[in-house]
């Protein structure tokens, strides 16, 4: 398979890789809200279907790769420490990926699409830009603390105010707020490698397939103790349905997102993936019939302005030039 090396992949173009894969992953929780109603399935079987789904079509896309440019291009030989950071780099991706997906179909399940999405995708961002100034330097500044209080602040409300209604449960909340936490810490992962210099894999399709790998891996048994298998009885929809989360908002989606990191600010990346919970709201009203209480309809415009906020901030802080 001959890849370009992610580090030479423009930075415009990164961002649009970015973009397209947050308007497929908003697609995601409808898919699945759509699975629980009629397949069986709880969150860690869906997610490991979702996963294995999407490793299968990886690995076909790469099959017919090769094929085309007449085989994988000779490996140049690589320093045991690098392979060996690669390594645990895939395998941390991969145990976060597991759990920013199988807690947010949790979410979805317990306390509806629309808030369960808000409040992942919304506390986000938060986490990643606090993990990008511990682990990587990234400077938060002035702007940024604001948006972390408003952030805060808006998860809150939703909290809060949202107790008494039928859309917004504390389980929820919280399978919410670990499906962040992983989130950040698979974004922050696969930034560190793929802007790493010689630690980063050169390769984000590689990089995307081990991640699947290993995820598939740490849910199957989980998945089995669960329930693997959707019901007979409607069979043929829960299939479709298993098929695009597979295809679409997971193969496609996580393979432009894990290339496009290579050369997008994690805080940045973060920021853009909003597109998500705006998207994934509009689907659980209009298609969905989900209701958004006066309480939840305010906490989630505090924590969209928040983390909007620090969108301003990283773009007068970078000037979107090119990261480094």
């Amino acid at each position: 398979m001959h890849t370009m090396p992610s580090p030479s992949l423009p930075v415009g173009r990164g961002l649009v890789y970015v973009s397209v894969a947050a308007t497929a992953w908003g697609t995601a929780g409808a898919a699945a809200a759509l699975l629980y109603q009629g397949s069986g399935l709880g969150p860690l079987a869906l997610t490991f279907w979702r996963t294995f789904g999407g490793l299968l079509l990886l690995l076909a896309v790469r099959a017919v790769r090769r094929a085309r440019t007449g085989g994988p291009a000779a490996p140049a030989p690589r320093p045991a420490e690098p392979f060996r950071r690669r390594a645990a780099g895939a395998a941390a991706t991969g145990i976060a990926l597991a759990v920013f997906q199988a807690a947010y179909f949790a979410s979805v399940e317990t306390t509806g699409l629309a808030v369960g999405t808000v409040i992942t995708m919304g506390a986000g961002p938060v986490l990643i830009a606090l993990g990008a100034r511990l682990t990587m330097g990234e400077r938060l500044g002035a702007g940024g603390v604001l948006a972390v209080a408003g952030a805060l602040s808006g998860l809150l409300i939703l909290v809060l105010g949202g107790s008494g209604a039928a859309t917004v449960q504390p389980a929820g909340v919280g399978y919410a707020l670990l499906s962040a936490a992983g989130c950040a810490v698979m974004t922050l992962t696969t930034r560190r490698l793929g802007s790493g210099g010689s630690g980063g894999s050169g390769d984000p399709f590689a990089a995307t397939i081990s991640a699947f790998a290993v995820c598939a891996l740490c849910l199957l048994p989980l998945a089995a103790a669960e329930g693997l298998w959707p019901y007979g009885h409607d069979l043929g929809r829960s299939l479709i349905l298993l098929g695009y989360i597979a295809a679409v908002p997971t193969a496609l989606a996580y393979g432009l997102y894990f290339t496009g990191l290579a050369v997008v600010r994690a805080a940045t990346a973060s920021v853009i993936s909003l597109i998500e919970p705006v998207s994934a709201a509009a689907i659980a009203v209009l298609v969905l019939g989900e209701r958004l209480t006066a309480a939840t309809a305010a906490g989630t415009a505090v924590l969209l302005a928040a983390v909007a906020g620090l969108a301003i901030t990283e773009a007068r802080g970078h000037g979107g030039g090119q990261v480094g």
